[in-house]
């Protein structure tokens, strides 16, 4: 079923991660994070607002513009004990824009941290909106998977529930930081690009960037395109099985506009993080599907974990993007709204993307496999130069520029 790449050992893709070397903070000035940059046989080590000049001219750098939702709200029972609700997605209405503006109950699928002392009914807390207060409640109303369903209501239809995650939620920094949010995070944990809210976890490679340095990309020429990925708390999933095959990948919601996909077709890609990889990646599991019909009806398309390993196709990524674009021409929409269950790991061969922009990651992590299967297993010496030359890792860490290994990729 997985053609042998589920026997990969997830064993053979850790190192040791000391514990000083992960960044609780970021630094003062986002562009001035450490850049390793590997050109396909050298290690050369950058600052980051050499980015420009580094980034191939010829290259589209596409962004994920999710904007990170304060997704934990903490709540206290009358007995004193503190509940924690981690809101993942919305699960009613299920549409991501239509739920975070609504203004009356809505239900999402949830982590909920002290689960045992919060068996049934209804729990309350207080915000304030505007020197105003006002009241949150959170009922339990079933499970789904290994989330639970929590429906939200509040006392104010004026106010929207993106405005009561604002006024009562916290940021929902990674656990492995080791503290909790605090108001910087509300800026440092955003990208300065992020417009559409809907993620629980930061698109880490974009924090690098300021608006002085999007400038100048458009001084030198530089093309960009947008895309959004609502990044899940899947992200920080570690791989627990021993092989690959037996862990299941989580799902996460993107979207791409018909101007977007237009400006993909033909052109080499420079990704920014990991997130933009399997949105773009996904795209062309997409396209092939509808060039196919097998993507007919309504509903929700998705990219199911292993489907890149199981077709065998040489199908050009310029033909499938106008496959997507037909569908949707005939379907009269300008956005493209889809989900993806994709692992990218050694073996798959990338058909959009050419470059990658991205943090350092997690041992034991889904994104180590795609490092991997983005460079071969020269992974392992550009982790250990990071190690032995100081650079900082995760989520608030330094960054690295990776051209793909010309054996794992399609020409456009």
């Amino acid at each position: 079923m997985k053609n042998g790449y589920g026997d990969i050992r997830i064993a053979d893709y850790t190192y040791d991660l000391p514990q000083d070397r992960i960044a609780r903070y970021p630094l003062p000035e986002r562009d001035s994070s450490k850049l390793l940059v590997w050109d396909g046989s050298m290690i050369s080590d950058r600052v980051f607002r050499d980015f420009p000049e580094l980034v191939p001219h010829d290259n589209l750098l596409v962004f994920n513009n999710t904007r990170v939702i304060r997704a934990r709200l903490v709540f206290r029972k009358e007995s004193g004990a503190m509940i924690e609700i981690f809101c993942l997605e919305p699960h009613n209405p299920s549409e991501f824009s239509m739920n975070l503006a609504s203004g009356g109950p809505v239900e999402w699928k949830c982590l909920i941290g002290n689960l045992k002392r919060w068996k049934h009914g209804m729990m309350e807390s207080r915000f304030l909106h505007e020197g105003s207060e006002f009241s949150l409640t959170a009922e339990r109303t079933g499970t789904e998977g290994d989330s639970f369903l929590v429906r939200f209501a509040w006392d104010a239809t004026t106010l929207s529930f993106a405005q009561v995650l604002e006024d009562q939620g916290h940021m929902p920094i990674p656990p492995y930081l080791g503290r909790a949010d605090e108001e910087s995070d509300s800026n440092t944990y955003q990208t300065t690009y992020a417009r559409i809210n809907g993620s629980v976890a930061a698109p880490t490679a974009g924090l690098h960037f300021t608006p002085g340095l999007m400038r100048e990309l458009d001084r030198k020429g530089i093309e960009h395109a947008e895309v959004t990925l609502h990044v899940s708390a899947g992200t920080f999933r570690p791989v627990k099985s021993e092989l690959i095959g037996d862990h299941m990948m989580h799902s996460e919601h993107f979207f791409v506009s018909k101007a977007t996909l237009k400006r993909l077709r033909g052109r080499k890609i420079t990704a920014v993080g990991t997130t933009t990889v399997r949105t773009l990646e996904s795209l062309y599991w997409l396209g092939l599907s509808a060039a196919e019909g097998r993507w007919t009806g309504p509903g929700i398309p998705s990219v199911t974990q292993w489907e890149p390993y199981q077709k065998k196709t040489n199908a050009d990524p310029a033909d499938l993007i106008d496959a997507l674009l037909e569908k949707m021409e005939r379907e009269g929409t300008d956005i493209l709204e889809a989900r993806t269950d994709i692992i990218i790991i050694p073996g798959y061969r990338f058909r959009i993307v050419n470059n990658l922009l991205t943090n350092f990651h997690q041992p034991h992590s889904t994104l180590l496999l795609l490092v991997a299967a983005f460079t071969g297993d020269t992974w392992k010496k550009i982790y250990d130069h990071a190690l032995t030359a100081g650079y900082r890792f995760l989520s608030y860490g330094d960054c690295m520029l990776l051209p793909g290994n010309p054996d794992y990729f399609t020409t456009h």
